[in-house]
């Protein structure tokens, strides 16, 4: 495949030694840092997929290129969910293809499902309140990161006592608590905890490595190319 790569931080240049490995090709490269190519430089003609890693101020104006040029594009950027439905629209609307997850890791995405399910056999019982913690390095600028927020939501969904969520400690029954850490070049933990006065469970994902991300990724970019519509790693597991 001919892929655009959209940013070239850690993430970027990890995909694209992966891509290397798997046979694909990096047909283009668009950052400040690292290239002064532009995404309307580039077209379905020239490109299969785009994979979009960049800044949460950046993000959806660069998904919204690769839809308006007809790419099929990968987003791997958080922090610009408020922005999703009009991304969501515009590809409806052109036909298009938008993948988007917070975290594209298998088994985060396995996580996200163990997530659920233990929220709502945790909410049958009464004596267990709920928290999360998530690290990362000290780089990542949103908090809490879309893991999390995609976990919390996994929760609020199945924990009926808790109705919405705080980036902070929380002495208030309804809110869930996430607790944001940024640490040296940890590359990401999400734990959830439950606790009661006599036990403690918790569902825990630690990352070590930026390659289960990328691999995802790149399965992501291997699998939308002629599927219009818009997709997450629910779809591509089927989870």
């Amino acid at each position: 495949m001919k892929i655009l790569l959209i940013g070239y931080g850690k993430m970027g240049q990890t995909i694209g030694a992966l891509a290397a490995q798997r046979g694909h090709e990096i047909t283009g490269i668009v950052d400040p840092h690292a290239s002064q190519s532009n995404i309307r430089d580039f077209t379905p003609e020239t490109v299969d997929v785009a994979i979009e890693f960049t800044h949460p101020d950046s993000a959806f104006a660069n998904v919204m290129t690769c839809l308006g040029q007809g790419i099929p594009v990968v987003c791997g950027s958080t922090g610009w969910l408020h922005h999703f439905e009009e991304a969501r629209a515009l590809t409806t609307q052109l036909d298009g293809s938008l993948f988007y997850a917070s975290n594209y890791s298998v088994g985060v995405n396995l996580f996200f499902h163990f997530n659920e399910y233990i929220a709502a056999k945790m909410a049958q019982y009464g004596s267990y309140d709920v928290a999360m913690r998530e690290i990362h390095h000290t780089q990542k600028i949103d908090q809490p990161s879309g893991t999390a927020l995609t976990a919390a939501e996994g929760i609020l969904r199945h924990f009926p006592t808790k109705t919405t969520w705080r980036n902070a400690p929380t002495e208030l029954p309804a809110e869930l608590a996430i607790i944001s850490e940024r640490t040296g070049d940890a590359v990401g933990t999400h734990i959830v905890t439950y606790t009661s006065d006599v036990d403690t469970l918790e569902l825990k994902h630690e990352a070590h490595s930026r390659e289960g991300f990328a691999l995802g990724a790149l399965l992501a970019a291997e699998w939308l190319p002629g599927r219009p519509g818009v997709f997450g790693m629910k779809e591509l597991l089927d989870l």
